[in-house]
């Protein structure tokens, strides 16, 4: 199974840009994208519904322009799930889950938080909690998941540039970097990326600037998220950085999972 998770930051700007043609030649099983920032009723153009692929999304109920998350899968899904359960998550479209004969998929985004602003960040720790919640709760249940997103949080040190600064910013604050590492060691989730490459500076994101992307000054904020069982299934893996679709890059992951 090929899974391909990617924040567009605007699934029109994506589309401009070329993603969907990317996409299709991609051949992938799975594609999760998230911020979306658009109501689907609003999306007329076909390039945003592949014919090789069947489309679900989940909008913000609060502001279709914030937020947003969509699944295309090849093959027909048993059900799919919205939300989960908490506001923070549910009205503003930041979950959504396929589920497979051997696997639920799913694309999340958590959202930005802030420096200067309280509520904002304040916004960003309810919605960690309420996730962390829900993959424990996720670790009862009998099947495997891979959960494709947009965490806003670095893990450690080589996953963002300037980390001694960057202590002090949203993203990599102690609290932050404690509440996602607390998922991959006390519930012993696999970041599925780290399985495949352990190197330095592998970044998803860099601030939408050309400096940023040339010399390399940004975050690995995007993760391939999966249960215990999936460990060995892993085969392989990479950040896509041939073409830019966003101030983000595609997350590209391979499974033995039929």
């Amino acid at each position: 199974m090929k899974v391909i998770s990617l924040n567009v930051n605007g699934i029109r700007q994506a589309a401009e840009r070329g993603f969907f043609d990317w996409m299709v030649r991609q051949n992938p099983d799975v594609v999760c994208l998230q911020d979306l920032q658009v109501d689907e009723r609003s999306l007329n153009d076909s390039v945003f519904f592949p014919p090789e692929y069947n489309t679900y999304f989940f909008d913000s109920m609060e502001d279709p322009e914030q937020a947003g998350v969509a699944i295309y899968c090849k093959a027909m899904p048993k059900a799919i799930m919205t939300g989960m359960g908490f506001p923070e998550c549910d009205f503003e479209g930041r979950f959504i889950q396929a589920d497979f004969d051997n696997v639920s998929v799913a694309s999340f985004l958590a959202p930005h938080g802030s420096n200067n602003e309280e509520p904002l960040q304040a916004h960003k720790y309810a919605f960690m909690e309420g996730f962390k919640n829900h993959l424990i709760k996720t670790r009862r249940k009998r099947r495997e998941f891979i959960f494709c997103g947009t965490a806003n949080v670095a893990r450690s040190p080589i996953d963002v540039s300037s980390w001694f600064v960057n202590q002090r910013n949203s993203g990599f604050l102690p609290d932050e970097r404690k509440w996602i590492n607390e998922i991959f060691n006390e519930h012993e989730y696999i970041d599925a990326y780290r399985q495949v490459n352990k190197q330095d500076k592998q970044y998803t994101w860099w601030p939408d600037y050309e400096r940023a992307w040339k010399l390399n000054e940004g975050g690995r904020l995007d993760y391939q998220i999966t249960t215990p069982g999936i460990k060995n299934q892993i085969q392989g893996g990479g950040v896509y950085k041939g073409q830019r679709f966003s101030d983000h890059a595609p997350l590209i992951m391979e499974y033995d999972i039929d």
